[in-house]
C-alpha cells in the first residue's frame, strides 16, 4: 500500500511540474515578447522576462552541440533521479517528493531542449536593481527545490546511520556479559 503512496506522489510531481513548466512557457512566448524587455511583476525584484538558453544551466554552453550534450546529462540525471526512488523505502514520502520534483523539472527542460529551436524558455527574473539572479523557469526552479529537499533527505539519513552505529557501539561496550579475551603473549624457549 505504501508503496502505491511513493508512486503515486513520484508521478504526480512530475505530472504537475510537467504542466505547469509547459503552460507557463508557452505563456511567456505568447505574451512576453520580444525577448529581454522587463515587465515587472513586484516592482522590480520580481519580473518576468523572456530569454532563450541554448545551454545548460546559468547559460553554460559548449557550441552548437550543446543541446544534444546537455540533453543526454539531462537524460543520465533522469535515469539516475529514477534508480533513487526505485531504492527509496515505502512511505519515505518526503524524499519521494524530492525525487519527483527533480525528475519533473529534468524533464521538463529536457523537453523543452528538443520542442523550442532557439533554446530553452526561462522568464522569472529577480533580483533588485542592477543585480539580478540568472533568469530562469519552473522546472529550474523544481529541479533546485528537489535538489535541496533531497540533500536535507540524505543528510538525515546518513545523521540516523551514524547514531545508529554508534548506539550498537555503545551498547556493545556497557554489556556487562561481554567477555573480553586477553591476546596470550608469546614468550621464547624457557631457558633449563
Amino acid at each position: 500500500m505504501t508503496t502505491n503512496r511513493n508512486d503515486r506522489l513520484f508521478w504526480t510531481a512530475i505530472v504537475l511540474v510537467l504542466v505547469f513548466d509547459y503552460v507557463t512557457k508557452v505563456a511567456a512566448v505568447a505574451k512576453l515578447w520580444p525577448p529581454h524587455v522587463p515587465h515587472q511583476i513586484i516592482g522590480n525584484v520580481v519580473r518576468f522576462t523572456l530569454a532563450f538558453n541554448p545551454g545548460a544551466a546559468f547559460s553554460m554552453s559548449v557550441g552548437q552541440n550543446s543541446r544534444y550534450i546537455f540533453g543526454a546529462f539531462a537524460v543520465v540525471a533522469i535515469v539516475i533521479l529514477w534508480r533513487l526512488f526505485r531504492a527509496t523505502a515505502p512511505g519515505d514520502l518526503t524524499r519521494v517528493l524530492a525525487l519527483g520534483l527533480a525528475t519533473g523539472g529534468a524533464a521538463g527542460n529536457l523537453f523543452d531542449r528538443f520542442r523550442e529551436p532557439r533554446g530553452v524558455v526561462d522568464f522569472i527574473d529577480i533580483g533588485w536593481q542592477d543585480v539580478r539572479f540568472w533568469t530562469f523557469n519552473v522546472a529550474d526552479s523544481a529541479v533546485t527545490v528537489g535538489a535541496l529537499m533531497l540533500a536535507v533527505v540524505l543528510w538525515r539519513e546518513d545523521r540516523r546511520e551514524l547514531a545508529i552505529q554508534a548506539a550498537e557501539a555503545a551498547a556493545r561496550d556497557s554489556d556487562p556479559l561481554r567477555t573480553t579475551e586477553t591476546p596470550v603473549a608469546e614468550t621464547g624457549p624457557e631457558s633449563v
